[in-house]
């Protein structure tokens, strides 16, 4: 550049407000002067402020300032060379329809930007985001951790027609650092699976399936063994053995969490070994991961504890560290009854879950789809719901898809009258079933023990007072009592509530009462005050019976209060 042309650039900045050692003055009627702000600076708006244009040097004088006329004006001086190639470069117009890059900084074009985009598989999105599947903080990553291996433990048993035996421990490795063992007495597992049922997020079998269970989403168990993986960098390990005079395999697996795919360290064949040649079935998994092992409502053990309340067929061994053992026996010796999978309520079927079974069906025309996909849907019925939507029974599927004729489908669903969907889907516990269990635990704990067996229960069962008004008993002061509600249906998904009541001698009277809710068998330990059964709980009016009560909190009673809602979700 030449100096003609940077002199006239080094003027042109000044009167646009560059900064230099003095700012020059500019005299307004009416006002007096003021410093011109340099760039960067924000200057007084113009009249009310609701986007007026900015006036850059004209602020108000103070009262003593005299009239700019009568003051002397000194000159800014000259920037240097060193000042002009500090000041910020205004951007120059687009040229062509083209962004112009600045001095100094860097554009990515299209290419560039395509370049850096790469599919992010499930297990390194929830390695990023672990508090999305219960591992929040080490406490309950612990008790997360427990309890998907329970979880599934339960599920297999039952699903096999075994009473199930559960055996917990929790082996302290160093202060902050711990291995989880669960062991069972179920099935077992067929080797070609371990690797992806614990070590690939999303893979299991109860997703597709439209009854009660523990979990469905396939993610839990897999997940416990990433986070044990990411903490330690340690593998899981599990043993299985799936039946009488066969093997039993040891695997050690690790997850691959930017393919979501499991990596087996160690496959071996487990010799002689007096602990699994004497086991019929089942399957043993130990996690090693940071976690923090602390007692409380929030604890491994007030988990067991309520898990064999909401499980009262299961007996539950539990060994914590440098604590005595804990026995939960079994109080009931009977499984609950196996829930069937049912097909889809169309009333609970959304447009787009609609399109999608209809994309996917094949050989199949209107009537045969509705008839064979959803239950409740008769011959008669399909036939109504497709003359209301204009489509004839014979059309195909793959024909209504194309002619976009879904939406008139998805309208005419809802607004035909069907059945309730059938509730076999369901597995409650059973309003007997919960009374032994919590005469089990309220009169374990009035003693000091873990818990009572089947027999001790059956003792207090007979010797109790039966009141047939109600449908309790009184068991030497205590009252117990217990209902299951017949199922209902909320948008086309049948659901069933429990609730069990224990009352008077054993339980605390100047303490609140407790509450325990479930939901599918499973204890819930977190968010109470956001659950809807803890709401239901806080209004119902329990100074009609008597019992304290400050508003917004739970009764003061001697009382124990278990809620539990069966649902195929």
């Amino acid at each position: 550049m030449s100096p003609a042309r940077t002199e006239s650039a080094s003027s042109n900045r000044i009167q646009r407000g560059s900064v230099g050692p003095e700012a020059e003055v500019e005299e307004r009627p009416g006002r007096g002067t003021a410093p011109s702000p340099g760039r960067g600076q924000r200057g007084k708006r113009n009249g009310k402020g609701n986007g007026a244009q900015l006036e850059f040097g004209a602020i108000a004088a103070r009262p003593d300032q005299r009239p700019a006329a009568t003051r002397p004006v000194k000159a800014a001086p000259r920037p240097t060379a060193a000042t002009l190639e500090l000041m910020p470069v205004e951007p120059e117009p687009a040229r062509g329809g083209r962004a112009v890059q600045r001095k100094g900084g860097r554009r990515l074009d299209a290419v560039a930007m395509a370049a850096k985009q790469r599919e992010i598989s499930i297990s390194e999105f929830f390695s990023k985001n672990r508090h999305l599947l219960g591992f929040d903080n080490p406490q309950k990553a612990l008790l997360t951790t427990v309890r998907e291996a329970v979880d599934n433990a339960l599920d297999a048993c039952e699903e096999a027609g075994i009473l199930p035996r559960l055996d917990i421990s929790i082996f302290e490795v160093n202060e902050d650092r711990y291995i989880v063992s669960v062991e069972d007495n179920g099935p077992g597992i067929v080797k070609a699976q371990l690797p992806k049922i614990f070590g690939k997020l999303l893979y299991g079998s109860k997703f597709h399936r439209l009854k009660q269970s523990r979990g469905q989403q396939g993610i839990g168990i897999s997940a416990a063994s990433m986070y044990g993986q990411l903490t330690t960098g340690r593998p899981v390990r599990i043993t299985s053995k799936i039946g009488v005079g066969r093997e039993a395999h040891r695997v050690e697996l690790q997850i691959d969490t930017t393919k979501n795919q499991p990596v087996v360290v160690s496959d071996a064949v487990v010799g002689q070994d007096a602990q699994w040649d004497d086991k019929a079935s089942g399957t043993l998994v130990e996690i090693e991961l940071a976690a923090s092992f602390k007692g409380g409502q929030h604890s491994v053990e007030s988990y067991l504890r309520q898990t064999a309340l909401a499980n009262p067929h299961a007996e539950i061994h539990y060994q914590a560290p440098r604590k005595q053992p804990l026995h939960f026996p079994r109080v009931v010796s009977e499984l609950p009854p196996e829930p069937s999978e049912i097909k889809p309520h169309p009333h609970g079927v959304e447009l787009g879950l609609l399109m999608r079974m209809l994309k996917e069906v094949r050989g199949r025309n209107m009537r045969q789809f509705l008839v064979q996909s959803f239950s409740r849907v008769s011959e008669k019925t399909a036939i109504d719901i497709l003359g209301r939507a204009q489509i004839a029974p014979t059309t195909s599927t793959a024909e209504v898809f194309r002619e976009q004729q879904v939406e008139a489908l998805y309208r005419s669903i809802q607004g035909t009258k069907l059945m309730a969907p059938p509730s076999s889907c369901l597995s409650p516990i059973g309003a007997e079933a919960i009374q032994r269990a919590m005469i089990a635990l309220v009169h374990a704990a009035a003693q000091g023990g873990d818990g009572l067996d089947g027999e001790a229960v059956d003792q207090i069962v007979e010797q109790a007072e039966v009141d047939s008004e109600v449908g309790g008993m009184d068991t030497g002061g205590l009252f117990v009592t217990a209902v299951t509600r017949p199922p209902a249906v909320y948008r086309g998904n049948p659901f069933a509530v429990e609730v069990g009541i224990a009352y008077g001698k054993g339980l605390p009277a100047d303490q609140l009462a407790r509450l325990f809710r479930f939901a599918n068998r499973v204890p819930l330990l977190y968010q109470a005050s956001a659950c809807a059964m803890t709401k239901s709980v806080l209004q119902t009016a329990w100074r009609n019976y008597d019992i304290q009560q400050s508003r917004g909190a739970l009764p003061m009673a001697p009382l124990v209060i278990m809620l539990h809602i069966a649902s195929a979700w």
